[in-house]
Order: structure tokens, then C-alpha cells, then sequence
């Protein structure tokens, strides 16, 4: 068994969408989704013990050989997010139970359990294979039954946040697939390892150039990089809350590693950030988006809305790190995918926890709601305290790496502006404080009761993490350190 589970990490999700589907009953198909959501992170530690064991783990699907077949290959890079993807599944999972019954009409819960765990099988799918067509095949697994999730959603513009999704991410997926077929064409494979391989002698070729532009800009419509984030806002916004906090923590960490992948591994940093001018372009829209978006995120009444945009400036600070290219910088990115991931799952969930006592998240609606949900809410500002940055959290981590990527590349200003960058977090985040703890409790917030006790636990199993994880950092900042060294080793 344990030569398979590569295999399982897709399988079992695939299974059990099929079962929470044919259960057709809220109460069974949440069970097999639990059951499911729990089993991920324990096969997904499992590889990341045998990759830091054995070194990267090769799996044959069918026996093929991966020049003609289809093959799963496990490094440290894709190990890592593999267990980011599957420890949010297993977290999340118990605030799926009322959250969905309250949200969702009854005959569609199974199907959106359905959903959900066919979006995680396509997610870990990406991650997890080694063939740059199969990894489109997932993408679109995930990014369709995305849709279906965020439709479900019982108010009308969830539709109209479904279709704009829809049409950005055909048009994401149609750009990658453009690209990695003109990779064909010039390599004659279709396997990642052999892409780098062959593509050194032909790097400089026209072909290669427009292939690496078209899968940067159908990945970076993925990851919601500025100013391809349009689709975002409104996805996370008035998406039911489980699906808001799943997509939030894991679909753009997926696709900004897949982004990363191609860049370092395939490409080759070397000739992507030496012989092109990608270096500037990258920093140049992630600053933008630190500060544009989180502006932006500033005047929203919408709380969901709120840290959505906040998301798409997080995503600045992820491809800023790799713009750096250096080993403090892809740190520094990696540890903030992963924190990021944490504090934006906590924070949503807290909202979600909201949504269910009071049926609104416009921050005049919640008004007073930290006296009423204290443990909610004192979760959510851990949380948010981590997502500005302040020492002793897991924010402060990955941000302190970036900056000192920035002054050992001599760019004192670019470290400067992430320290100011910090300062409309607060703002913001100020304002999420000042509505739910300086303000009287009014209408249905008055008559809140606490969140269930099957909300609040992971709600608080993240928020205690973000505060470990910014004291303890040889799992998160250890993993990614060699992460960034994997992906730099193929320096060219």
C-alpha cells in the first residue's frame, strides 16, 4: 500500500466524491467527506517523510514509462503543498457540517460535498503530477467543480461570481494549454523532468519564448496576480462560506506552486531572470498588488469582500519572493504561502461563523459581535495580526525573510515598502476591530450566541498555529528553505 500512495492522494478524494454523490443525504455525504478530509494528511505526511528520507519519489501510472506515460513525482517543493492542501481539508472539515446545512438547500448538500471533493482531488492532482498536460487536466477538474461551488451560493450574484470565474479561468487554462503544446512541439515530451531536460538546447528559441509567455499568464490568471485578479473578489465574496474558506487557503497556493514550478524547473531561473525582464515586471505587479489591493480592500463594507482583496495583495507578497529568485526570497514566498493559507482559512471560517449566528457579514450588520462571539472573534484578530505581520506570529516570519531577500539584493526601498505595505493591513484590519468590539450590539447581532463548538475548534487550531508557527519555525521556514533549495539547484 504504501508504494501507492501517490495514487491515493488523488484516488480517495475521486472516490469519495462519487459516494457523497450516490448518498445523495446531507448527514452521510458530510461523513465521507470528513472521513476523507482526514485521511489526506496523513498520506500526504507519509510522502513528505519518504521524500525526506529517499529524496524525490517517482510513481509509474500504469508501469509507463514517463516518456509516454503519465508520471507522479514527489519532491520537497510539491511534498510541502501537498501537505498544505491536505491538512486545510482535514482542519476545515468539521465547520462544513452546519455552515453548508445553512447555506445550502437541502437537496444539493450531497452534490456540494460532491464538489468539493473532486475540487480537492484536481488540486492535489496539479500538485502532485509530473506531466505538464495532466496537471491541465486537473486544473480544469478543480477550477469546474470551483464554479459549481461558488453557484451554489444562495445569494443571486454567486452566479454572476460563478460565470466571471468561469470565463477568467477558460481563459487561464486555454493560455497554459497553448503553452505546454508549443513545448510538445519543441521537446517532443510532455513530462516536466524531460521538458527541462531537452529544452536547454533550444531556450532562446521563439517558440519557447511565446510558450513561456502564454503559461505565465494563464497560470498568473489562476493565482489571481494583478491585475488579473478580477474574478477573485466576487468568487470569495458570495461563494457559500466553506467553499470561501477552502478556495482561499488552497486554489491560488496551488496554482502560484505550479507557477513556480514552471519558472524554476522547467524554464530555469537562470534564463528567465537573466535573460529576460522578468525580474522587474514580476516585482513591479506584486507591489502593485500589495498596495493597490489591500487600498482597495480598505473601503469594502462587505467583510468577505474585505479580506478577498486582502488575498490578492497576500499573493503579491508570495510572487514577490519569487521574483527575488534567491534563497531568502523563495523562503520567504513559501513560508508565506503556507502562513497565508492558515490565517486566511481562521479568518473565514470566523466570518462564516458570523454568517451562520447573524446571516450577514457587512461590517454595519455585525456590529458589536466580538461581545457576543468573544472566542469567534478573538480568533479572527489573532488571525489578522498575523496577516499584518506582528512578531510572534507566522506572518512576521515570512515578511521579516522577504525583506532581508530585498536588502541582500541592495534594494533598500523594495524593503521599505514592505514594512508600509504592513501599515494598510492595519488599517483595515483596524476597522474589522473597531466594528466588532468598540460598537454596541444591535438587531440579531443583540441575540447572537457563540459559534458551535464544531466551528470554533478549527477555527482555533489555526489561530494558535499562526502563533506557534511564528516561534517554532523549523517545520514551515525549515521545509521551505529547502524547497527554495530544490528549486534553485536547477540554476541555469
Amino acid at each position: 500500500m504504501g508504494e501507492h500512495l501517490p495514487a491515493l492522494q488523488v484516488m480517495l478524494p475521486l472516490f469519495g466524491a462519487l459516494l457523497a454523490a450516490l448518498v445523495r443525504r446531507p448527514g452521510p455525504a458530510w461523513v465521507v467527506t470528513v472521513v476523507v478530509s482526514f485521511a489526506m494528511p496523513v498520506i500526504s505526511a507519509l510522502l513528505l517523510l519518504r521524500v525526506l528520507d529517499e529524496g524525490v519519489v517517482s510513481y509509474h501510472l500504469g508501469g509507463w514509462d514517463p516518456s509516454i506515460g503519465i508520471e507522479y513525482r514527489i519532491d520537497v517543493v510539491n511534498a510541502l503543498v501537498l501537505l498544505l492542501v491536505s491538512m486545510v481539508s482535514g482542519v476545515i472539515a468539521p465547520f462544513a457540517r452546519l455552515s453548508v446545512l445553512s447555506e445550502i438547500p437541502e437537496d444539493r448538500v450531497a452534490w456540494f460535498y460532491s464538489m468539493y471533493l473532486t475540487a480537492l482531488a484536481g488540486l492535489l492532482g496539479i500538485t502532485i503530477t509530473g506531466d505538464a498536460f495532466n496537471a491541465f487536466v486537473f486544473l480544469e477538474i478543480s477550477s469546474l467543480s470551483s464554479y459549481a461551488m461558488i453557484a451554489m451560493g444562495r445569494d443571486r450574484r454567486a452566479l454572476v461570481a460563478a460565470y466571471q470565474y468561469l470565463i477568467m479561468g477558460t481563459i487561464g487554462a486555454s493560455f497554459y494549454v497553448i503553452g505546454v503544446g508549443l513545448l510538445y512541439m519543441m521537446t517532443g515530451t510532455l513530462n516536466i523532468a524531460l521538458i527541462a531536460e531537452r529544452i536547454i538546447a533550444v531556450e532562446s528559441a521563439r517558440p519557447v519564448l511565446v510558450a513561456l509567455a502564454f503559461i505565465v499568464v494563464g497560470i498568473s490568471l489562476k493565482l489571481a496576480l494583478f491585475p488579473l485578479h478580477v474574478w477573485l473578489p466576487n468568487a470569495y465574496a458570495y461563494a457559500p462560506s466553506f467553499a470561501t474558506v477552502f478556495l482561499a487557503a488552497t486554489a491560488t497556493k496551488v496554482a502560484i506552486y505550479l507557477f513556480a514550478r514552471f519558472i524554476f524547473s522547467v524554464f530555469g531561473a537562470g534564463f528567465v531572470f537573466s535573460e529576460l525582464p522578468v525580474t522587474p515586471i514580476l516585482i513591479a505587479l506584486s507591489v502593485a498588488a500589495i498596495f493597490g489591493a489591500s487600498a482597495v480592500a480598505i473601503f469594502q463594507s462587505n467583510l468577505k469582500r474585505m479580506f478577498a482583496y486582502s488575498s490578492v495583495g497576500q499573493v503579491g507578497y508570495i510572487t514577490l519572493g519569487l521574483a527575488l529568485a534567491s534563497v531568502n526570497g523563495l523562503t520567504g514566498g513559501f513560508v508565506h504561502l503556507l502562513n497565508h493559507a492558515m490565517v486566511k482559512a481562521a479568518i473565514f471560517i470566523g466570518l462564516g461563523a458570523a454568517f451562520f449566528r447573524v446571516s450577514s457579514v457587512v461590517a454595519d450588520d455585525v456590529a458589536g459581535i466580538g461581545r457576543r462571539m468573544p472566542l469567534t472573534m478573538a480568533a479572527v484578530a489573532i488571525a489578522c495580526f498575523s496577516l499584518i505581520g506582528v512578531p510572534g506570529t507566522a506572518g512576521f516570519i515570512s515578511k521579516w525573510f522577504l525583506i532581508v531577500a530585498s536588502l541582500e539584493a541592495g534594494w533598500w526601498w523594495l524593503g521599505f515598502l514592505i514594512v508600509l505595505s504592513s501599515m494598510l493591513t492595519v488599517v483595515y484590519v483596524g476597522r474589522l476591530i473597531e466594528v466588532a468590539w468598540f460598537r454596541e450590539p444591535a438587531g440579531p447581532v443583540a441575540e447572537a450566541e457563540e459559534a458551535p463548538i464544531e466551528m470554533l475548534v478549527p477555527l482555533w487550531i489555526l489561530a494558535l498555529a499562526t502563533i506557534y508557527f511564528g516561534i517554532d519555525t523549523e517545520l514551515t521556514a525549515g521545509l521551505s528553505e529547502q524547497a527554495a533549495d530544490v528549486l534553485l539547484g536547477v540554476l541555469r
